[in-house]
């Protein structure tokens, strides 16, 4: 019985082993059939990854309000019931603090935009006189400097007529499909939502049925170690984009608050930008930061100056007190890795790579640290990296050099 178990072993080890090697030939040197029909399942099954998404995102919630009101409830009945109700409230509260934001920050976005195309002209010839009074004292490079703003001005709105706008209709169109692709999108996230009350209500049920099937198809010290794996997983994703999203929330609202108490121009476009851009660890507050106040500096360089400082308090706030406190050390690397992933992600996925990089790193580097940890377990060896730092490597000693056979002759 345990030849016939080794036989199969090896068997779907080839089977896996000659599906990859498809798979990659497909997409690297093919028209990508694979990666086609993957997207048309993706389509297919998206509700259900909304779902998903919105049920792994909005657990938490849950949670806090089962646990206020979980003691008070006495029965099994009594438990569902708090389920129930702590699922309603849920989403009362999500839906207060959409309709909260977006019927105060839609309206005044949409009057920073226009008002920012309206004053478009009256920037460019604010950042044309700042050069033009920078080179008065070279005429003929203020000269050059003259010939060339008025050449890319002329360019830049050609481009802008006659390739961007027709390009991002284009994009928009096949985005979202006309009026078709907006209610498909709006079916799909109602199912979505239906199906995470599906999920909120029986995660338990779901989570249990899932280590039945690790058990089930692997021997029981892999599906232990499978299952830790997921936890471990599910404990830095969890930390991480959780905490992230609610961290980039709360500095957006302040940056918003403040920007509005302060009077600066474009407040709700500067919190919207400096929110979104700080959901990108370290590069995300100066991605956000820089344009803003540059787009501030054009309306008033002392609002800029004051804007900066703001930015500066924030994020000292956010680095120091809010983030520490969301966040912990829900990802457990070190700042260079951080960098490492973020610059990676974001080359392979964009923007959504800089945000996911992080978590991804961070799994990756517990998965090797716990192998490691294990092989070396296993050695009789050290775990902790300290104990290598002076550790000295034992080297085989060198064989003994056969003598020249003129050396054996003079012996002789």
């Amino acid at each position: 019985m345990k030849k016939d178990n080794h036989y199969f072993a090896w068997g779907l080890t080839a089977v896996c082993v000659v599906f990859a090697i498809l798979l990659i030939y497909d997409v690297v040197f093919r028209d990508s059939i694979v990666m086609d029909y993957a997207g048309k399942l993706m389509h297919i099954l998206a509700p259900i990854l909304y779902g998903v998404a919105i049920a792994y995102l909005l657990t938490p919630i849950v949670n806090w309000f089962e646990r206020v009101i979980l003691p008070r409830a006495g029965s099994r009945g009594g438990a569902k019931g708090v389920r129930a109700i702590a699922m309603v409230l849920t989403w009362i509260v999500v839906f207060a603090l959409f309709y909260g934001v977006l019927s105060v920050l839609l309206p005044e976005l949409y009057k920073s935009i226009l008002q920012l195309a309206d004053n478009a002209q009256r920037y460019y010839n604010t950042v044309y006189n700042w050069v033009i009074h920078l080179l008065e004292n070279n005429p003929d490079l203020a000269r050059k400097a003259e010939e060339l703003f008025n050449q890319y001005y002329q360019q830049a709105f050609e481009w802008l007529r006659n390739n961007l706008a027709p390009q991002l209709q284009v994009a928009v169109q096949a985005v979202t499909g006309g009026v078709v692709g907006v209610l498909t999108f709006f079916k799909n996230l109602f199912l979505g939502i239906m199906v995470s009350l599906y999920l909120l209500a029986s995660k338990e049920h779901f989570a249990a049925a899932g280590c039945k099937l690790c058990y089930t198809f692997l021997s029981e010290d892999r599906a232990a170690w499978f299952i830790r794996g997921v936890k471990a997983t599910d404990r830095i994703f969890s930390g991480f984009v959780r905490g992230k999203l609610l961290d980039s929330l709360i500095i957006g609202i302040l940056c918003f608050i403040f920007s509005s108490l302060f009077k600066f121009p474009y407040a709700p476009l500067v919190s919207v930008v400096v929110g979104v851009t700080n959901i990108i660890p370290f590069f995300g507050p100066f991605l956000g930061a820089i344009p803003s106040a540059f787009l501030i500096l054009l309306d008033s360089p002392i609002k800029c100056l004051y804007f900066i400082i703001f930015i500066l308090a924030l994020q000292q706030f956010d680095g120091n007190i809010l983030g520490p406190k969301i966040l912990g050390n829900s990802t457990g690397i070190s700042g260079f890795w951080v960098i490492v992933a973020i610059l990676v992600g974001g080359g392979l996925w964009g923007v959504a790579g800089m945000f996911l990089g992080v978590p991804i790193c961070a799994c990756i580097y517990a998965g090797v640290r716990a192998f490691s940890a294990y092989r070396l377990t296993k050695k009789g060896l050290p775990v902790s990296s300290a104990s290598y730092a002076t550790h000295k490597p034992v080297w085989p000693e060198d064989p003994p050099v056969p003598p020249e056979k003129g050396e054996n002759r003079e012996n002789q």
